[in-house]
């Protein structure tokens, strides 16, 4: 607990303050008289007795104000005060409307905007700075016609040599008693500022955690022990650095999240070269961001130690190749995508599956490879094997048997391609595998121990799998954790354009052409759906820039390609498939425009057809099973019983 010191001009202010403190209302541990000359030093010698505020008046307080650090409570003059004064002014004068002047130091006075009216003068105040400008200001004021002054000594003396009238500027105890108040309301609040100060740093010191502290505009004030061992920095080289130039590698979206959303962001990184998962969380004041907390912890790297089994002798002759794809290759422009990617970079700090869920073409593959290079794993192998078009024992094999994926990959990542495909006796191995961390083999009865994280990918959500009868239902609830949906690419506009035009690119480079699409073709490209997504438009593309006879690719050639390699289009309203113009090979309406009808009213039209069947409501729109699913999400259809 800190003092409080009083240090003043004039003995009688000393005794105002004794007869104040016998109210006991306040405590004051420091009363003393000043010189004006001796300000600083009186100051710094309170100060180092102790004294974490100073009451001054005028001049004084500006002083100590210029040249400590230590907070100044002021004595300001009430208005109470003033009106006292001003009346025995007018008193002593004798006049209807007297001109008072007022000389003194700007922040000994309350607000006397009003008193002219209040009280029939005419108020006129000479402020001072220095108190070299004090008799300057007394002089201006006689100059100037002051039918009084009131002001301090150095005032009252000059107005007396001069013959003006002058009153001399007293204080009740009204203005002691309110800088009193203040001052101990301000000790309160820094003693609470104190005690939250040191429970933070406590908190910091003793963290389980690594602790980084930001100040509102992303300057590092604290950096935790724990922090300082995990990346090898000390506070004294961190504290004072910008984060985005400390930590580059965070990223420009984590720090517009926090700073500029006010919303938490979490990541995984590498600072160092030690894996880190981080949580970036702001520290909001009155709805406004005024710093950010990160929260840090250590991951530890997977080690794949050399198999002694016999199916695992020599991994140098394994056919596994390791996982090429890192996040940042992938399109990721759009907010869909930016979004996926984050949710992909939080799931490699678990252990446990995911299920990649999303239409033909898109990124699941690159997403998986890129969690498992970002997960412990990543010195591990990765294995993608299809269980679609394989008899129940060829799955068996591949997957589950001596020489198959799930040895094949000890101490890595196994990503299984339409896991609904999988027999039932092959869920269950899978079943066993995650769970337990076993293999069966080609006998059901032998196991041997594994160790290998599993994804795998579908073309709907699992629920609607589990309720077709296509998982079974220990396998749903144990893949059901970490969904990830990978969205098609003609909801992700910006990325689309992107693909497009790399591909346009590389295709015109690897045949040795200069081929450029006009604005029109460009639109028509990014109008029409993809439903096959990465493969559709890279195939798509080589063979527009192989047929290419102009420059420049208008729309009539984009249209008329499209009509010839995707025919037959199915109407909006789910009435059959039939050929399309080639020059428009898009759905249309029955009155022949290009403005498709209510996708939720042909939503509802088909379920009700097909009595809920999604498949051949799907198959009747023209779209994966994922797409009328998220359709039907976003419009709040529930499938017709």
């Amino acid at each position: 607990m800190g003092k409080i010191a009083l240090l003043v001009s004039r003995e009688e202010m000393i005794h105002q303050a004794h007869n104040i403190l016998q109210e006991k209302k306040f405590e004051i541990q420091e009363m003393r008289v000043i010189h004006t000359e001796d300000t600083v030093m009186e100051a710094r010698r309170s100060i180092a007795d102790g004294a974490t505020i100073i009451i001054a008046r005028g001049l004084q307080a500006s002083i100590i104000k210029q040249y400590t650090d230590t907070p100044v409570v002021e004595i300001v003059l009430t208005a109470q005060e003033m009106a006292l004064l001003v009346m025995r002014a007018k008193q002593i004068v004798g006049k209807e409307k007297p001109v008072v002047a007022v000389v003194g130091f700007r922040n000994m006075f309350c607000d006397m905007s009003y008193f002219d009216e209040l009280y029939n003068i005419e108020l006129k105040t000479y402020f001072a700075d220095q108190g070299a400008e004090l008799p300057v200001a007394v002089r201006r004021a006689i100059s100037d016609g002051a039918d009084v002054v009131i002001g301090g000594d150095t005032a009252v003396s000059i107005a007396t040599e001069a013959g003006v009238p002058s009153l001399f500027l007293s204080m009740t105890e009204d203005s002691m008693r309110q800088a009193f108040s203040t001052a101990e309301n301000m000790e309160y609040a820094m003693n609470v500022e104190k005690k939250t100060a040191a429970q933070l740093e406590t908190l910091l010191d003793y963290s389980y955690s690594g602790v980084i502290r930001l100040d509102g505009s992303g300057v590092i004030t604290a950096v935790n022990p724990l922090m300082e061992d995990m990346i090898g920095k000390t506070e004294g080289e961190l504290k004072g650095q910008n984060i985005r130039k400390a930590a580059p590698m965070i990223g420009e979206e984590a720090w517009n999240r926090v700073f500029g959303e006010g919303e938490d962001y979490s990541l995984f990184f590498e600072w160092g070269g030690t894996p880190i998962f981080a949580v970036l969380a702001p520290v909001l004041y009155e709805s406004r961001v005024d710093g950010a907390i990160i929260t840090c912890h250590k991951m530890k790297k997977k080690t794949v130690t050399p198999e002694k089994s016999r199916g695992n002798q020599k991994r140098e002759n394994s056919r596994v190749l390791p996982p090429l794809v890192q996040f940042e290759d992938i399109l990721q422009k759009s907010k869909a995508m930016q979004e996926c990617i984050r949710k992909a970079n939080l799931y490699a700090l678990s252990e446990h599956p995911v299920v990649l869920i999303g239409e033909p073409g898109t990124e699941k593959r690159m997403l998986a490879e890129s969690i498992h290079n970002s997960s412990i794993r990543a010195q591990g192998p990765f294995l993608d094997v299809p269980c679609e078009g394989l008899s129940g024992e060829e799955q068996k094999n591949m997957i589950f048997g001596n020489r198959g994926a799930v040895l094949q990959v000890q101490g890595g990542t196994l990503l299984l391609r339409d896991v609904e495909e999988l027999t039932a006796a092959n869920q269950y191995r899978l079943y066993q595998l995650i769970r337990f961390r076993v293999c069966h083999g080609a006998d059901i009865a032998s196991l041997r121990k594994v160790d290998v994280r599993v994804m795998v990918t579908i073309g709907c959500p699992l629920s609607e799998l589990m309720a077709e009868g296509k998982i079974s239902p220990d396998l749903y609830y144990l893949l059901s954790g970490l969904e990830l949906f990978v969205p098609p690419l003609r909801e992700r506009r910006e990325d689309l354009l992107e693909k497009i035009e790399d591909t346009i690119h590389d295709c015109c480079e690897h045949y040795s052409r200069y081929h450029v699409l006009t604005k029109g073709a460009m639109e028509v490209m990014l109008d029409y759906p993809w439903k096959g997504n990465l493969f559709q438009i890279e195939s798509f593309c080589e063979r527009l820039i192989l047929m290419a006879g102009k420059r420049s690719i208008d729309e009539v050639a984009v249209r008329r390609l499209l009509a010839e390699l995707y025919p037959e289009r199915i109407l909006g309203n789910g009435q059959g498939t039939e050929n399309c113009d080639a020059a428009r090979p898009f759905a249309m309406n029955e009155n022949g425009s290009d403005t498709l009808p209510d996708e939720a009213v042909t939503i509802r039209e088909l379920l009700h057809k097909f009595s809920g069947s999604r498949e051949k409501t799907a198959q009747a729109m023209g779209i994966s099973k994922a797409t009328l699913w998220r359709h039907m999400k976003k419009y709040g259809i529930e499938k017709d019983r």
